[in-house]
């Protein structure tokens, strides 16, 4: 393995607009590669290093259906299940509508929403954090909003469309971190914890950081086009309640410890210690293409061609639609900062990427950082 390709397309985009980024390659459970380049604070010049936490944004996501598709693994609920049977607040849901006039009506639901279409983005929702119901449950909870009242707000707003009907990137796995509340009687990160990462000794994932932690927060940045530089943009805008544990965007990590929970999940839900948060099983169905003929033509991400979608994963169908070095089966997601989780059980290749920019030119970054580990092995 000659990983000098890697550290030099590192050193170039890091050279860029992004003020920095790190890579950890590890193979057959052992790291084989790992580099950074950059400012963690580009104001104060410091390099980025090994213990800097950051906001995994929507890399949370692949945590969240990890955790409920535990439970759909104890039998404590089926992907087939209407939603309302757990929440009932989700039982008579209305549906917008645009009539041939352009008019646009609200109607009630023809279909209910399933568990399977929290996990697959098919539920109908939208990803507006700032709807009435949410905003006027925000002022009710005096801005606590713990994730179950989020998910009772969001149940009160009209569907996009008929649940299953449509693929749209939205709060679906939102409510499936209140589903995962509701069905195991825990707080969402209580559950994460005791079931997830601390078993997998991640001690710096979470979704609220201690003061030693806060220390070691990465500034986060967007590249200004007038400025032609990256400024500051710090915090999380999903973070919209004290409370509110977001399994859409809401926990923060390193890059060390969320290689700990993407490795699992290439050794088939196993560990290399033996922790198990998974079956190979459950890690098939993650990684199975959930698409449909109908919903297909709606996830049309340009760096995502070739790409189907799982359950709250990107999984490779196509070598030739998306051009791209890894097998068929590779799965992963990425975050709004930048952030990719790249996931191969054939391979036995766990890769995580991390940089903390959000507009994070992704369909630049991405493919080609994926070609070239490939390429590297």
């Amino acid at each position: 393995m000659d990983f000098a390709p890697l550290s030099r397309f590192i050193d170039r985009i890091a050279a860029w607009r992004i003020p920095w980024a790190e890579v950890l390659v590890m193979h057959r459970n052992e790291t084989v590669f790992r580099y950074r380049a950059g400012y963690a604070d580009l104001e104060a010049k410091s390099p980025i290093d090994e213990d800097r936490i950051i906001y995994l944004y929507s890399l949370t996501k692949i945590l969240t259906c990890t955790a409920a598709l535990q439970l759909v693994e104890k039998g404590a609920m089926l992907l087939g299940d209407p939603l309302s049977a757990y929440l009932p607040e989700y039982a008579d849901m209305k549906v917008r509508r645009t009539q041939p006039d352009g008019t646009v009506s609200v109607e009630p639901a023809e279909r209910p929403i399933t568990v399977r279409d929290l996990f697959a983005m098919t539920a109908g929702f939208s990803y507006d954090l700032a709807t009435p119901s949410i905003r006027e449950a925000i002022e009710r909870t005096g801005g606590r909003l713990p994730t179950r009242e989020f998910a009772a707000a969001l149940a009160q707003e009209p569907l996009q469309f008929e649940p299953g009907t449509r693929w749209n990137y939205s709060l679906c796995h939102d409510v499936l971190a209140a589903l995962v509340e509701e069905v195991d009687g825990r707080r969402f990160g209580a559950y994460v914890r005791e079931e997830i990462t601390g078993p997998l000794g991640m001690r710096d994932t979470g979704f609220d950081l201690s003061g030693a932690q806060l220390s070691r927060l990465a500034p986060q940045y967007q590249f200004d086009e007038a400025l032609g530089k990256a400024v500051r943009f710090d915090g999380n805008w999903y973070r919209i309640g004290t409370e509110f544990e977001s399994g859409g965007a809401g926990l923060l990590s390193t890059v060390s410890d969320y290689a700990l929970f993407l490795n699992a999940l290439t050794n088939g839900g196993t560990s290399p210690d033996g922790v198990r948060i998974l079956s190979a099983a459950g890690v098939d169905l993650m990684r199975s293409d959930h698409l449909t003929e109908r919903t297909r033509s709606d996830y049309n991400w340009g760096q995502l061609a070739g790409y189907g979608y799982g359950l709250g994963v990107r999984t490779h169908v196509s070598k030739a639609g998306s051009g791209s070095l890894s097998p068929l089966g590779e799965f992963g997601w990425s975050g709004a900062a930048g952030s990719l989780a790249i996931i191969d059980p054939a391979s036995q290749l766990t890769v995580m990427y991390a940089q903390h920019l959000v507009n994070n030119q992704e369909p630049y970054v991405h493919p080609r950082l994926k070609n070239i580990v490939y390429a590297c092995l």
